[in-house]
Protein backbone atom coordinates (compact mmCIF):
# COMPACT_ATOMS: atom_id res chain seq x y z
CA UNK A 1 0.00 0.00 0.00
CA UNK A 2 2.85 2.39 0.77
CA UNK A 3 4.31 1.62 -2.62
CA UNK A 4 0.96 2.56 -4.13
CA UNK A 5 1.15 5.90 -2.38
CA UNK A 6 4.68 6.42 -3.70
CA UNK A 7 3.50 5.57 -7.22
CA UNK A 8 0.70 8.06 -6.87
CA UNK A 9 3.20 10.73 -5.91
CA UNK A 10 5.42 10.02 -8.91
CA UNK A 11 2.72 9.64 -11.56
CA UNK A 12 0.15 12.28 -10.74
CA UNK A 13 -0.13 15.77 -9.52
CA UNK A 14 -3.24 15.84 -7.41
CA UNK A 15 -5.24 18.29 -9.46
CA UNK A 16 -8.32 20.11 -8.31
CA UNK A 17 -11.38 20.57 -10.39
CA UNK A 18 -12.04 24.25 -10.44
CA UNK A 19 -10.31 27.51 -9.75
CA UNK A 20 -13.67 29.29 -9.63
CA UNK A 21 -14.62 30.86 -6.35
CA UNK A 22 -18.27 30.02 -5.86
CA UNK A 23 -20.86 31.68 -3.66
CA UNK A 24 -21.25 28.44 -1.68
CA UNK A 25 -17.52 28.37 -0.96
CA UNK A 26 -17.50 32.00 0.16
CA UNK A 27 -20.55 31.46 2.38
CA UNK A 28 -19.05 28.35 3.98
CA UNK A 29 -15.80 30.21 4.68
CA UNK A 30 -17.56 33.24 6.16
CA UNK A 31 -19.63 31.05 8.45
CA UNK A 32 -16.54 29.16 9.61
CA UNK A 33 -14.66 32.38 10.32
CA UNK A 34 -17.41 33.47 12.69
CA UNK A 35 -15.55 31.12 15.02
CA UNK A 36 -12.41 33.20 14.49
CA UNK A 37 -14.36 36.34 15.37
CA UNK A 38 -15.43 34.60 18.59
CA UNK A 39 -11.73 33.92 19.24
CA UNK A 40 -10.76 37.57 18.77
CA UNK A 41 -13.73 38.75 20.80
CA UNK A 42 -12.68 36.57 23.74
CA UNK A 43 -9.03 37.69 23.61
CA UNK A 44 -9.99 41.36 23.37
CA UNK A 45 -12.49 41.33 26.22
CA UNK A 46 -10.27 41.58 29.29
CA UNK A 47 -8.73 45.00 28.64
CA UNK A 48 -11.85 47.21 28.22
CA UNK A 49 -13.64 45.26 30.96
CA UNK A 50 -10.86 45.55 33.54
CA UNK A 51 -11.75 48.78 35.35
CA UNK A 52 -15.47 48.00 35.43
CA UNK A 53 -15.00 44.51 36.84
CA UNK A 54 -12.52 45.68 39.47
CA UNK A 55 -14.86 48.47 40.58
CA UNK A 56 -18.10 46.45 40.57
CA UNK A 57 -16.82 43.20 42.07
CA UNK A 58 -13.93 44.57 44.12
CA UNK A 59 -11.21 42.50 42.44
CA UNK A 60 -7.60 43.42 43.05
CA UNK A 61 -4.87 43.32 40.42
CA UNK A 62 -3.82 39.75 41.27
CA UNK A 63 -7.39 38.45 41.06
CA UNK A 64 -7.96 40.15 37.73
CA UNK A 65 -4.68 38.76 36.42
CA UNK A 66 -6.01 35.27 37.18
CA UNK A 67 -9.21 36.13 35.30
CA UNK A 68 -7.22 37.25 32.27
CA UNK A 69 -4.74 34.37 32.21
CA UNK A 70 -7.19 31.53 32.86
CA UNK A 71 -8.41 31.94 29.28
CA UNK A 72 -5.09 30.47 28.14
CA UNK A 73 -5.40 27.52 30.52
CA UNK A 74 -8.86 26.74 29.19
CA UNK A 75 -7.58 27.04 25.63
CA UNK A 76 -4.80 24.54 26.39
CA UNK A 77 -7.40 22.04 27.61
CA UNK A 78 -9.56 22.71 24.56
CA UNK A 79 -6.53 22.21 22.32
CA UNK A 80 -5.82 18.79 23.84
CA UNK A 81 -9.26 17.54 22.84
CA UNK A 82 -9.79 19.67 19.72
CA UNK A 83 -8.57 17.13 17.19
CA UNK A 84 -10.45 14.22 18.72
CA UNK A 85 -13.67 16.22 18.99
CA UNK A 86 -13.36 17.33 15.38
CA UNK A 87 -12.74 13.80 14.14
CA UNK A 88 -15.42 12.08 16.22
CA UNK A 89 -18.26 14.48 15.58
CA UNK A 90 -17.19 16.28 12.43
CA UNK A 91 -15.76 19.67 11.74
CA UNK A 92 -19.09 21.39 11.11
CA UNK A 93 -21.91 22.20 13.49
CA UNK A 94 -24.62 20.26 11.67
CA UNK A 95 -26.27 19.51 14.99
CA UNK A 96 -25.74 21.65 18.06
CA UNK A 97 -24.48 18.97 20.43
CA UNK A 98 -22.86 16.57 17.96
CA UNK A 99 -20.48 18.65 15.84
CA UNK A 100 -17.22 20.32 16.70
CA UNK A 101 -17.85 23.97 15.93
CA UNK A 102 -21.32 23.82 17.42
CA UNK A 103 -20.04 22.26 20.64
CA UNK A 104 -17.31 24.89 20.88
CA UNK A 105 -19.74 27.76 20.48
CA UNK A 106 -22.11 26.32 23.08
CA UNK A 107 -19.23 26.12 25.54
CA UNK A 108 -18.35 29.74 24.74
CA UNK A 109 -21.97 30.82 25.29
CA UNK A 110 -22.02 29.13 28.68
CA UNK A 111 -18.81 30.94 29.55
CA UNK A 112 -20.16 34.33 28.53
CA UNK A 113 -23.33 33.73 30.54
CA UNK A 114 -21.26 32.88 33.61
CA UNK A 115 -19.35 36.14 33.21
CA UNK A 116 -22.54 38.10 32.54
CA UNK A 117 -24.28 36.95 35.74
CA UNK A 118 -21.18 36.62 37.94
CA UNK A 119 -21.27 38.08 41.45
CA UNK A 120 -17.70 37.23 42.46
CA UNK A 121 -14.30 36.23 41.10
CA UNK A 122 -15.16 32.52 41.21
CA UNK A 123 -17.88 32.73 38.56
CA UNK A 124 -15.81 35.13 36.49
CA UNK A 125 -12.97 32.61 36.36
CA UNK A 126 -15.31 29.72 35.52
CA UNK A 127 -16.79 31.73 32.66
CA UNK A 128 -13.41 32.79 31.34
CA UNK A 129 -12.14 29.21 31.56
CA UNK A 130 -15.13 27.91 29.56
CA UNK A 131 -14.63 30.55 26.89
CA UNK A 132 -10.98 29.48 26.71
CA UNK A 133 -11.96 25.84 26.23
CA UNK A 134 -14.24 26.84 23.37
CA UNK A 135 -11.72 28.96 21.51
CA UNK A 136 -9.05 26.31 22.05
CA UNK A 137 -11.12 23.95 19.89
CA UNK A 138 -12.01 26.67 17.38
CA UNK A 139 -8.36 27.65 16.90
CA UNK A 140 -7.76 24.16 15.44
CA UNK A 141 -11.04 23.36 13.73
CA UNK A 142 -11.64 26.58 11.78
CA UNK A 143 -8.41 26.69 9.69
CA UNK A 144 -8.54 22.94 9.06
CA UNK A 145 -12.15 23.13 7.86
CA UNK A 146 -11.42 26.05 5.52
CA UNK A 147 -8.32 24.35 4.11
CA UNK A 148 -10.29 21.17 3.39
CA UNK A 149 -13.10 22.88 1.47
CA UNK A 150 -11.10 25.29 -0.71
CA UNK A 151 -9.27 24.70 -4.02
CA UNK A 152 -5.50 24.88 -3.93
CA UNK A 153 -5.21 28.16 -5.84
CA UNK A 154 -7.20 30.16 -3.24
CA UNK A 155 -6.65 28.09 -0.11
CA UNK A 156 -4.16 30.48 1.46
CA UNK A 157 -6.34 33.53 0.86
CA UNK A 158 -9.47 31.91 2.25
CA UNK A 159 -7.70 30.44 5.27
CA UNK A 160 -6.17 33.86 5.99
CA UNK A 161 -9.66 35.25 6.50
CA UNK A 162 -9.58 33.42 9.83
CA UNK A 163 -6.81 35.69 11.12
CA UNK A 164 -8.53 38.74 9.67
CA UNK A 165 -11.68 37.94 11.62
CA UNK A 166 -9.64 37.48 14.80
CA UNK A 167 -8.28 40.98 14.27
CA UNK A 168 -11.75 42.39 13.67
CA UNK A 169 -13.00 40.65 16.79
CA UNK A 170 -10.25 42.16 18.94
CA UNK A 171 -10.57 45.66 17.52
CA UNK A 172 -14.37 45.85 17.63
CA UNK A 173 -14.49 44.41 21.14
CA UNK A 174 -12.14 47.09 22.38
CA UNK A 175 -14.09 49.84 20.62
CA UNK A 176 -17.40 48.52 21.94
CA UNK A 177 -15.95 48.13 25.42
CA UNK A 178 -15.18 51.85 25.52
CA UNK A 179 -18.90 52.57 25.07
CA UNK A 180 -20.65 49.94 27.23
CA UNK A 181 -20.10 48.32 30.63
CA UNK A 182 -18.48 44.94 31.10
CA UNK A 183 -21.72 42.99 31.56
CA UNK A 184 -23.17 44.40 28.35
CA UNK A 185 -19.90 43.59 26.60
CA UNK A 186 -20.20 39.98 27.79
CA UNK A 187 -23.77 39.86 26.47
CA UNK A 188 -22.57 41.19 23.11
CA UNK A 189 -19.94 38.43 23.11
CA UNK A 190 -22.75 35.87 22.83
CA UNK A 191 -23.99 37.33 19.53
CA UNK A 192 -21.20 36.00 17.24
CA UNK A 193 -21.54 32.59 18.90
CA UNK A 194 -25.24 32.49 18.04
CA UNK A 195 -24.60 33.74 14.50
CA UNK A 196 -22.05 30.97 14.03
CA UNK A 197 -24.39 28.31 15.38
CA UNK A 198 -27.22 29.35 13.07
CA UNK A 199 -24.90 29.71 10.10
CA UNK A 200 -23.62 26.18 10.53
CA UNK A 201 -26.96 24.86 9.28
CA UNK A 202 -26.22 26.46 5.90
CA UNK A 203 -22.79 24.97 5.21
CA UNK A 204 -21.65 21.43 4.37
CA UNK A 205 -19.37 19.05 6.22
CA UNK A 206 -15.72 18.88 5.19
CA UNK A 207 -15.63 16.74 2.03
CA UNK A 208 -12.30 15.17 2.98
CA UNK A 209 -13.70 14.14 6.36
CA UNK A 210 -16.66 12.51 4.58
CA UNK A 211 -14.24 10.66 2.28
CA UNK A 212 -12.29 9.44 5.30
CA UNK A 213 -15.52 8.10 6.82
CA UNK A 214 -16.37 6.25 3.60
CA UNK A 215 -19.46 8.37 2.89
CA UNK A 216 -18.62 8.65 -0.80
CA UNK A 217 -21.98 9.82 -2.14
CA UNK A 218 -22.16 12.59 0.44
CA UNK A 219 -18.53 13.45 -0.29
CA UNK A 220 -19.21 13.86 -4.01
CA UNK A 221 -22.37 15.87 -3.39
CA UNK A 222 -20.59 18.26 -1.02
CA UNK A 223 -17.63 18.68 -3.37
CA UNK A 224 -20.00 19.49 -6.24
CA UNK A 225 -21.85 21.96 -4.02
CA UNK A 226 -18.62 23.77 -3.16
CA UNK A 227 -17.12 23.79 -6.66
CA UNK A 228 -20.30 24.75 -8.52
CA UNK A 229 -23.10 22.94 -10.27
CA UNK A 230 -21.35 22.85 -13.66
CA UNK A 231 -17.85 22.12 -12.40
CA UNK A 232 -16.16 18.85 -13.34
CA UNK A 233 -15.11 17.33 -10.01
CA UNK A 234 -14.23 13.87 -11.29
CA UNK A 235 -10.45 14.24 -11.17
CA UNK A 236 -10.35 16.03 -7.83
CA UNK A 237 -12.75 13.52 -6.27
CA UNK A 238 -10.74 10.59 -7.62
CA UNK A 239 -7.48 12.05 -6.27
CA UNK A 240 -8.94 12.60 -2.80
CA UNK A 241 -10.49 9.13 -2.65
CA UNK A 242 -7.31 7.44 -3.90
CA UNK A 243 -5.16 9.25 -1.36
CA UNK A 244 -7.61 8.50 1.46
CA UNK A 245 -7.76 4.81 0.56
CA UNK A 246 -3.96 4.56 0.35
CA UNK A 247 -3.47 5.69 3.94
CA UNK A 248 -6.79 4.80 5.55
CA UNK A 249 -5.59 1.30 6.40
CA UNK A 250 -2.81 2.80 8.53
CA UNK A 251 -4.54 3.32 11.88
CA UNK A 252 -1.98 5.64 13.42
CA UNK A 253 -4.05 8.39 14.95
CA UNK A 254 -2.45 8.58 18.38
CA UNK A 255 0.21 10.70 20.03
CA UNK A 256 2.74 7.85 20.18
CA UNK A 257 2.41 7.22 16.45
CA UNK A 258 3.51 10.77 15.71
CA UNK A 259 7.06 10.01 16.79
CA UNK A 260 8.00 8.07 13.68
CA UNK A 261 10.65 9.07 11.19
CA UNK A 262 8.20 9.50 8.32
CA UNK A 263 6.21 12.09 10.30
CA UNK A 264 9.21 13.87 11.82
CA UNK A 265 9.39 16.58 9.18
CA UNK A 266 5.73 17.63 9.34
CA UNK A 267 5.69 17.55 13.16
CA UNK A 268 8.92 19.57 13.32
CA UNK A 269 7.54 22.21 10.97
CA UNK A 270 4.15 22.46 12.70
CA UNK A 271 5.49 22.57 16.24
CA UNK A 272 8.43 24.81 15.31
CA UNK A 273 6.24 27.46 13.72
CA UNK A 274 4.01 27.61 16.79
CA UNK A 275 7.04 27.89 19.08
CA UNK A 276 8.44 30.86 17.17
CA UNK A 277 5.00 32.43 16.90
CA UNK A 278 4.50 32.43 20.67
CA UNK A 279 8.05 32.78 22.02
CA UNK A 280 9.02 35.60 19.68
CA UNK A 281 7.74 38.35 21.95
CA UNK A 282 3.99 38.74 21.34
CA UNK A 283 2.88 38.48 24.95
CA UNK A 284 6.00 40.33 26.04
CA UNK A 285 4.88 43.34 24.04
CA UNK A 286 1.51 43.06 25.74
CA UNK A 287 2.86 42.90 29.29
CA UNK A 288 5.77 45.35 29.18
CA UNK A 289 3.54 48.42 28.82
CA UNK A 290 2.40 48.33 32.44
CA UNK A 291 6.04 48.46 33.57
CA UNK A 292 7.55 51.02 31.24
CA UNK A 293 4.74 53.47 31.92
CA UNK A 294 4.52 52.79 35.64
CA UNK A 295 4.91 56.49 36.40
CA UNK A 296 1.96 57.36 34.17
CA UNK A 297 -0.74 55.96 36.44
CA UNK A 298 -2.39 52.77 37.61
CA UNK A 299 -0.66 49.58 36.61
CA UNK A 300 -2.63 47.44 34.15
CA UNK A 301 -2.11 44.27 32.17
CA UNK A 302 -2.94 45.19 28.58
CA UNK A 303 -4.30 42.22 26.68
CA UNK A 304 -4.70 43.74 23.23
CA UNK A 305 -2.83 45.96 20.85
CA UNK A 306 -5.23 48.89 21.16
CA UNK A 307 -4.38 49.51 24.83
CA UNK A 308 -0.70 49.02 24.08
CA UNK A 309 -0.53 51.66 21.36
CA UNK A 310 -2.87 53.99 23.23
CA UNK A 311 -0.63 54.12 26.30
CA UNK A 312 2.53 54.59 24.23
CA UNK A 313 1.06 57.43 22.19
CA UNK A 314 -0.46 58.93 25.31
CA UNK A 315 2.92 59.14 27.01
CA UNK A 316 4.61 60.54 23.92
CA UNK A 317 1.97 63.23 23.52
CA UNK A 318 1.98 64.06 27.22
CA UNK A 319 5.76 64.50 27.13
CA UNK A 320 5.44 66.99 24.30
CA UNK A 321 2.51 69.02 25.62
CA UNK A 322 2.18 71.30 28.60
CA UNK A 323 -1.53 70.68 28.95
CA UNK A 324 -1.68 66.90 29.05
CA UNK A 325 -5.23 66.83 30.43
CA UNK A 326 -6.55 68.35 27.24
CA UNK A 327 -4.88 65.64 25.21
CA UNK A 328 -6.26 62.60 27.04
CA UNK A 329 -9.33 62.14 24.84
CA UNK A 330 -7.34 62.76 21.66
CA UNK A 331 -4.60 60.30 22.58
CA UNK A 332 -7.17 57.63 23.42
CA UNK A 333 -8.85 57.99 20.06
CA UNK A 334 -5.53 58.16 18.25
CA UNK A 335 -4.26 55.06 20.04
CA UNK A 336 -7.37 53.08 19.16
CA UNK A 337 -7.26 54.16 15.52
CA UNK A 338 -3.51 53.44 15.24
CA UNK A 339 -3.92 49.96 16.68
CA UNK A 340 -6.91 49.09 14.52
CA UNK A 341 -5.32 50.44 11.34
CA UNK A 342 -1.98 48.69 11.83
CA UNK A 343 -3.49 45.38 12.87
CA UNK A 344 -6.21 45.13 10.24
CA UNK A 345 -4.28 46.75 7.38
CA UNK A 346 -1.34 44.38 7.68
CA UNK A 347 -3.66 41.40 8.00
CA UNK A 348 -5.49 42.47 4.84
CA UNK A 349 -2.16 42.77 3.04
CA UNK A 350 -1.32 39.26 4.14
CA UNK A 351 -4.64 37.96 2.81
CA UNK A 352 -4.07 39.67 -0.54
CA UNK A 353 -0.52 38.44 -1.06
CA UNK A 354 -0.43 34.96 0.49
CA UNK A 355 -1.51 33.13 -2.69
CA UNK A 356 0.58 35.43 -4.88
CA UNK A 357 3.85 35.61 -2.97
CA UNK A 358 3.54 32.30 -1.12
CA UNK A 359 3.76 31.30 2.54
CA UNK A 360 7.54 31.26 2.95
CA UNK A 361 8.29 34.80 1.65
CA UNK A 362 5.58 36.36 3.83
CA UNK A 363 6.76 34.38 6.84
CA UNK A 364 10.36 35.45 6.31
CA UNK A 365 9.39 39.12 5.99
CA UNK A 366 7.12 38.83 9.02
CA UNK A 367 9.69 37.19 11.30
CA UNK A 368 12.43 39.57 10.15
CA UNK A 369 10.14 42.48 11.02
CA UNK A 370 9.33 41.12 14.47
CA UNK A 371 13.05 40.61 15.06
CA UNK A 372 13.67 44.26 14.17
CA UNK A 373 10.78 45.42 16.37
CA UNK A 374 12.09 43.47 19.35
CA UNK A 375 15.60 44.80 18.78
CA UNK A 376 14.43 48.43 18.63
CA UNK A 377 12.39 47.99 21.79
CA UNK A 378 15.32 46.38 23.58
CA UNK A 379 17.57 49.17 22.36
CA UNK A 380 15.23 51.77 23.87
CA UNK A 381 15.47 50.04 27.26
CA UNK A 382 19.24 49.79 26.87
CA UNK A 383 19.45 53.54 26.28
CA UNK A 384 17.20 54.07 29.26
CA UNK A 385 19.57 52.05 31.46
CA UNK A 386 22.45 54.21 30.21
CA UNK A 387 20.36 57.33 30.86
CA UNK A 388 21.09 58.37 27.31
CA UNK A 389 18.87 59.65 24.50
CA UNK A 390 15.89 60.43 26.71
CA UNK A 391 14.12 62.32 23.95
CA UNK A 392 14.68 59.46 21.53
CA UNK A 393 13.41 56.64 23.77
CA UNK A 394 9.63 57.23 23.42
CA UNK A 395 9.88 57.50 19.64
CA UNK A 396 12.08 54.39 19.48
CA UNK A 397 9.58 52.46 21.59
CA UNK A 398 6.69 53.52 19.37
CA UNK A 399 8.55 52.56 16.21
CA UNK A 400 9.57 49.22 17.70
CA UNK A 401 6.02 48.36 18.76
CA UNK A 402 4.48 49.38 15.43
CA UNK A 403 7.11 47.47 13.46
CA UNK A 404 6.56 44.39 15.60
CA UNK A 405 2.78 44.62 15.45
CA UNK A 406 2.57 45.21 11.72
CA UNK A 407 5.12 42.51 10.90
CA UNK A 408 3.46 39.97 13.17
CA UNK A 409 0.05 40.52 11.61
CA UNK A 410 1.45 40.28 8.09
CA UNK A 411 2.37 36.64 8.37
CA UNK A 412 3.36 35.14 11.70
CA UNK A 413 -0.08 35.63 13.21
CA UNK A 414 -1.93 33.48 10.72
CA UNK A 415 0.35 31.56 8.35
CA UNK A 416 1.51 28.95 10.94
CA UNK A 417 -2.16 27.96 11.35
CA UNK A 418 -2.56 27.75 7.57
CA UNK A 419 0.49 25.53 7.18
CA UNK A 420 -0.66 23.42 10.13
CA UNK A 421 -3.92 22.74 8.29
CA UNK A 422 -2.05 21.70 5.13
CA UNK A 423 0.89 19.47 6.05
CA UNK A 424 -0.49 16.64 8.22
CA UNK A 425 -1.68 13.41 6.56
CA UNK A 426 -5.28 12.56 7.31
CA UNK A 427 -4.38 9.50 9.40
CA UNK A 428 -2.48 11.64 11.95
CA UNK A 429 -4.41 14.88 11.50
CA UNK A 430 -6.30 14.50 14.78
CA UNK A 431 -3.34 13.91 17.08
CA UNK A 432 -0.91 16.15 15.20
CA UNK A 433 -3.38 19.03 15.08
CA UNK A 434 -4.10 18.72 18.80
CA UNK A 435 -0.38 18.60 19.60
CA UNK A 436 0.45 21.70 17.57
CA UNK A 437 -2.50 23.66 18.96
CA UNK A 438 -1.55 22.64 22.49
CA UNK A 439 2.06 23.76 21.93
CA UNK A 440 0.80 27.15 20.75
CA UNK A 441 -1.27 27.76 23.87
CA UNK A 442 1.45 26.43 26.18
CA UNK A 443 3.90 28.86 24.58
CA UNK A 444 1.51 31.74 25.21
CA UNK A 445 1.11 30.65 28.83
CA UNK A 446 4.87 30.29 29.40
CA UNK A 447 5.57 33.84 28.23
CA UNK A 448 2.69 35.21 30.30
CA UNK A 449 3.98 33.49 33.45
CA UNK A 450 7.72 34.12 33.07
CA UNK A 451 7.76 37.58 31.54
CA UNK A 452 7.68 39.57 34.78
CA UNK A 453 10.63 37.56 36.14
CA UNK A 454 12.71 38.06 33.00
CA UNK A 455 11.75 41.71 32.84
CA UNK A 456 12.89 42.19 36.43
CA UNK A 457 16.18 40.54 35.56
CA UNK A 458 16.88 42.79 32.56
CA UNK A 459 14.48 44.99 30.62
CA UNK A 460 16.70 45.35 27.58
CA UNK A 461 17.89 41.75 27.81
CA UNK A 462 14.33 40.42 27.69
CA UNK A 463 13.62 41.97 24.31
CA UNK A 464 17.06 41.17 22.96
CA UNK A 465 16.27 37.53 23.80
CA UNK A 466 13.00 37.85 21.90
CA UNK A 467 14.95 39.32 18.96
CA UNK A 468 17.35 36.37 19.13
CA UNK A 469 14.47 33.88 19.07
CA UNK A 470 13.04 35.66 16.03
CA UNK A 471 16.46 35.50 14.40
CA UNK A 472 16.56 31.73 14.87
CA UNK A 473 13.03 31.66 13.47
CA UNK A 474 14.28 33.23 10.24
CA UNK A 475 16.80 30.40 9.80
CA UNK A 476 14.16 27.79 10.69
CA UNK A 477 11.72 29.07 8.08
CA UNK A 478 14.37 29.49 5.41
CA UNK A 479 15.76 25.98 5.86
CA UNK A 480 12.81 23.81 6.86
CA UNK A 481 9.38 25.27 6.11
CA UNK A 482 8.02 24.03 2.75
CA UNK A 483 6.17 26.21 0.26
CA UNK A 484 2.59 24.96 -0.02
CA UNK A 485 1.18 27.60 -2.37
CA UNK A 486 -0.71 26.18 -5.34
CA UNK A 487 -0.44 22.54 -4.26
CA UNK A 488 -3.28 20.18 -3.43
CA UNK A 489 -3.47 19.01 0.17
CA UNK A 490 -2.92 15.40 -0.86
CA UNK A 491 0.15 16.33 -2.89
CA UNK A 492 1.64 18.28 0.03
CA UNK A 493 0.97 15.56 2.57
CA UNK A 494 2.29 12.69 0.46
CA UNK A 495 5.48 14.54 -0.48
CA UNK A 496 6.20 15.53 3.14
CA UNK A 497 5.42 12.10 4.56
CA UNK A 498 7.71 10.31 2.10
CA UNK A 499 10.50 12.91 2.06
CA UNK A 500 12.30 11.11 4.92
CA UNK A 501 11.65 7.57 3.72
Amino acid sequence: MEEGARTTTRTALLSESSSTTTLNLVLSTLVATCGSYTFGNAVGYSSPAESGIEDDLGLNTAEYSIFGSILTIGAMLGAVFSGKIADLIGRRGYCFVKQAMGVSEIVCILGWLAILFSKDAWWLDIGRFLVGCGIGVLSYVVPVYIAEITPKNVRGTFTSFSQLMIGFGQALTFLTGSLVNWRTLALIGIIPCLVHLLGLFLVPESPRWLAKCGRIKEFEAVLQFLRGENADISQEAADIIEYTENIQWISEDGILYLFQRKYAYSILVGVGLMVFQQLGGLNGFTFYTSVIFESAGKLRDYSNYSCLIERIISIIIEKGRHNSCCMTGFSSKLGTIAAAVVQILMTVLGVLFIDKCGRRPLLLISVAGTCLGCFLTGLSFFLQDLQSGKELIPILVLIGVLVFLGSFQLGLAGIPWIIMSEIFPINIMVSAGSLVTFVSWVGAWIIAVTFNFSFGWSTAGTFFIFAGICGVGILFIAKLVPETKGRALEEIQISITHSLQ
